[in-house]
């Protein structure tokens, strides 16, 4: 068993590993990396564990991952230790992951640190065997050491990746306005290379921004069908005028933003507003945004006063305003809010969510418990799924889904206790009980790829 965090040296260290290559074989199955799966006929299943620092569920202090094959996570008497046996992953705090549509690779970019912004790809060999391979790209010189990035759905070809800053302009004592500069990086993931970048100012109408509005965050960019353009979620940001400070008064918001770019060269930056959505569109360590079937762009908002809704973006790249999606509304909920999500297809999507009634967390004085729930896009219709939820569910850092075919498969564990994978028939909603998760105190489980 090798234990990627252990702060044991010499003798001690040597006599664990000792006394554990002497455990029962029933363990040693356990531990042991599963055979090569056929590649016609079967996947890897990538597991994602992040690892506290001094807080439990905060996730800081890394992130290890663990293959096994399909069928081994569909296996409710197979068990994995991710946290003992896993591979650490180059990152100094939750590491921003992503994995190629057949599971074969894995891309990451490190998070904070000495080496953050650093672009890194793994073929997946089962265990804890993850080959690097094409070298390492870092984009920290544009987008700084804490880059927010996902991949396109272009046949796993191109990584993107943005930032902003954020600075405060003053007409001597007088506040004039605050005013979001992005950067966009776009990295080659099959060559591991830069491929383009640009920056640019992100101007709100100039009565927004002597209110003090302005987009602080980007995130979660999406292809959209003509592949022509990208579309980035927003996270909007408010100054007080009077202070100069973060705004901490009550205060109306904007209709949710996006940005639109052209796509490869990412010029000609425009900004959409939805009049449904009053939420940020960025979402947090996951997609925020999916294409599906009908060409349509569906996205998510956090942190809207009306709880989360489900926009749609058309094929014009323009917020269709007559599509209204309350998950509150859907669910007989108050205060919804989307935690990460995935699109599966035939306009089916699994979202996890938490709202105002959950119960309060062990670590955490906020309402976090996390609930996961199958979302009709076109009925406008969304059912909680059935599973064991404890208080200490928590999905906010959640980045990864597998789909399968029909099936979606989800890690689902409180933080700091077992937990299992679980397989849902995204047509029947059949939930089947998959491979246990062997968890440890403070860590939790942040997805499957």
């Amino acid at each position: 068993m090798k234990n990627r965090f252990t702060r044991l040296f010499g003798y001690t260290a040597v006599v664990g590993l000792l006394s554990l290559s002497t455990a029962c074989s029933s363990d040693d199955d356990i531990n042991s990396p599963d055979p090569e799966p056929n590649p016609t006929e079967s996947r890897w299943i990538t597991i994602a564990g992040a690892v506290m620092d001094e807080t439990p569920g905060n996730g800081n202090g890394g992130t290890v991952l663990y293959s096994i094959s399909k069928e081994n996570a569909e296996d409710p008497n197979y068990a994995i230790n991710v946290f003992d046996n896993g591979f650490q992953v180059r990152s100094q705090r939750t590491a921003r992951l992503q994995s190629s549509v057949d599971g074969s690779t894995m891309f990451n970019i490190a998070y904070g640190g000495d080496n953050g912004g650093e672009f890194s790809k793994y073929i997946v060999n089962g265990g804890d065997n993850f080959e690097p391979t094409g070298g390492l790209v870092n984009i920290s010189q544009y987008a700084g050491t804490s880059p927010r990035w996902v991949k396109l759905f272009d046949g796993d070809k191109t990584g993107v990746a943005v930032s902003v800053t954020s600075p405060m302009v003053n007409d001597g004592d007088t506040y004039e306005y605050t005013r979001g500069t992005a950067t966009i990086v776009t990295i080659d993931m099959e060559n591991v290379e830069i491929s383009n970048n640009i920056s640019f100012e992100l101007p709100l109408p100039a009565e927004e921004e002597a209110a003090g509005h302005h987009i602080f965050r980007l995130d979660t960019p999406v292809l959209n069908a003509a592949g022509d353009k990208l579309i980035i979620g927003t996270w909007m940001g408010k100054t007080d005028p009077a202070t100069g400070e973060r705004d901490a008064n009550a205060y109306e918001r904007l209709g949710s933003k996006a940005v639109v770019v052209d796509y490869p060269s990412l010029e000609n930056p425009k900004i959409i507003t939805s009049t449904v959505g009053f939420g940020d569109t960025s979402g947090y360590r996951s997609f925020n945004s999916f294409l599906a079937e009908d060409g349509n762009i569906y996205q998510a908002t956090q942190r809207d006063p009306g709880g989360s809704h489900i926009l749609k973006i058309n094929t014009d790249n323009e917020y269709d305003n007559s599509y209204d999606f309350s998950l509150d509304e859907a669910l007989n909920v108050t205060g919804s809010y989307i935690q990460s999500w995935r699109y599966v297809k035939n306009g089916i999507a699994y979202v996890m969510y938490t709202h105002d009634d959950a119960a309060y967390t062990s670590f955490s004085d906020r309402t976090q418990q996390s609930f996961l729930a199958r979302v009709d896009l076109n009925a406008k219709t969304a059912q909680k799924v059935d599973l064991p939820y404890e208080p200490d569910m928590y999905f906010f850092q959640y980045q990864g889904f597998v789909v399968d075919g029909d099936n979606v498969y989800v890690t689902v564990s409180p933080v700091g206790k077992d937990g299992n994978i679980y397989v849902i028939n995204s047509v029947t909603g059949e939930v089947t009980k998959g491979a246990q998760l062997l968890n440890e105190p403070g860590n939790h489980f942040i997805g499957v790829f």
